[in-house]
Parts: C-alpha cells; structure tokens; sequence
C-alpha cells in the first residue's frame, strides 16, 4: 500500500490537503461547480467537510482510496443518500473502481439494505457509468 501523508497538525492544513483528495477523488469539475454556487453560509460546511472527512478520514493510511469509495458507495446506498450516492460512484469510477465491483457492491446492498435500494442504486450508478463513460470518450484525442 502506497504510504499517504502525514496527517497534518491544524485544522487549516488538514483542510489545504483535504481539498487536494477531494479534487482528486470528485473531479475538478465537480468540485469548481460547487466553488461556483458557494456562499458564506455553505462555505462552512465545505471547510468543515475538507477539514475531517476529506482532511482527516481520508488522508489515513489504513485504506487505499478505493476501498473507502467502495465502502461509501456501499453506506450511501444502503442509506438511500442518493445525490451523495452519484458524487462517490463518481468518485468511486475515479479512484479505479470498475462498473462490474459497483455492480457486486449494489448487489450487495439489495441483500442487506433492501431491493428497492439496489434498484434505485443500479439506475442511479447506471446514469453515473454512462455520463463517466461520455466525458472520458469526449476527453480523449
């Protein structure tokens, strides 16, 4: 397992290396529309959220990025958070998971959480692969 970095020590800095991962896991894209819609009020939930969980979880060493997409696409689904769900299949296809493991993961969920989980898991993801799929088709020469 690749060695991450070093947690940093203030808040500020676990926020700074924070943004890196979620730029990194999300997309620029996704993350510049968000900058676009942000205001002073929400601007304290994204310091918040790239402070401890992009910041904190997310720089650990325990588990590869992969794992942890796996993981959220798992709980995200299992809980029917479905715009959060979209954003870590996103994220998910950029840290190397392929549509076949979301598959087994949504699979997964059905048994768990529900069929009516992982069916609207598998439209949800569905449209997610599809859209991921275009943009890398269109991006490459």
């Amino acid at each position: 397992m690749a060695k991450k970095p070093t947690l940093p020590d203030s808040s500020a800095e676990r926020a700074a290396e924070g943004a890196k991962v979620r730029r990194k896991v999300l997309g620029s894209a996704y993350v510049d529309a968000g900058k676009k819609v942000a205001n002073p009020f929400t601007q304290h939930f994204i310091d918040f959220t790239s402070s401890q969980c992009w910041g904190f979880v997310w720089l650990r060493d325990g588990l590869e990025h992969k794992t942890r997409s796996m993981l959220n696409v798992a709980m995200l689904a299992a809980m029917g958070r479905w715009h959060e769900f979209e954003v870590h299949t996103l994220g998910a296809l950029n840290n190397g998971v392929t549509p076949e493991e979301l598959a087994e993961i949504i699979l997964q969920v059905g048994v768990y959480a529900g069929i009516p989980m992982a069916s609207e898991g598998f439209r949800r993801a569905n449209e997610v692969i599809e859209r991921f799929e275009r943009e890398r088709a269109s991006a490459t020469p």
